[in-house]
């Protein structure tokens, strides 16, 4: 997964007003560092060995602003938790409506790929007003096989 690199996610919060505090920094830097999407507990058992203190709502709080943030997404097939793959500033849940992506969710070797499709999003949305819907996620999760695993296979 190439994911934006620390000083792109400090860039953007700047920009949008938000402040992306060391320990925000640490936890993305840990995520953004895994090929794969990392666990709460695993984030919080790797952040102990940097700040001894650190508890689970230290975790969760700065998942929460980084989700918020548009830097990572809770993939919730694996119930872990992926970089963002995409640059665009606008790309986080700051601004409300369907805006996420597509993400493709390894069923094998937990690998996600994650894509933008405008095209997919504004038919979501309009299926979803058609029927007064108001859709709370904007990811979509596939699973299946990556191309590595699916030739393995």
């Amino acid at each position: 997964m190439t994911a934006r690199s620390l000083q792109s996610a400090e860039r953007l919060c700047k920009e949008k007003g938000l402040t992306f505090t060391p320990l925000r920094r640490q936890v993305y830097g840990l995520i953004s560092a895994d090929r794969t999407p990392v666990g709460a507990y695993e984030l919080l058992d790797r952040l102990k060995k940097q700040r001894a203190n650190a508890a689970p709502v230290t975790v969760y709080r700065a998942l929460d602003f980084l989700q918020e943030a548009g830097l990572v997404h809770r993939i919730d097939a694996l119930h872990a938790y992926a970089a963002c793959e995409v640059e665009s500033a606008d790309h986080s849940g700051l601004h409300g409506g369907l805006h996420g992506g597509l993400m493709l969710v390894c069923n094998r070797c937990k690998t996600v790929t994650e894509f933008e499709n405008p095209g997919l999003e504004q038919q979501i949305a309009q299926t979803a007003l058609q029927h007064a819907f108001h859709a709370s996620e904007d990811l979509i999760e596939i699973r299946g096989l990556c191309g590595v695993c699916a030739d393995g296979s």
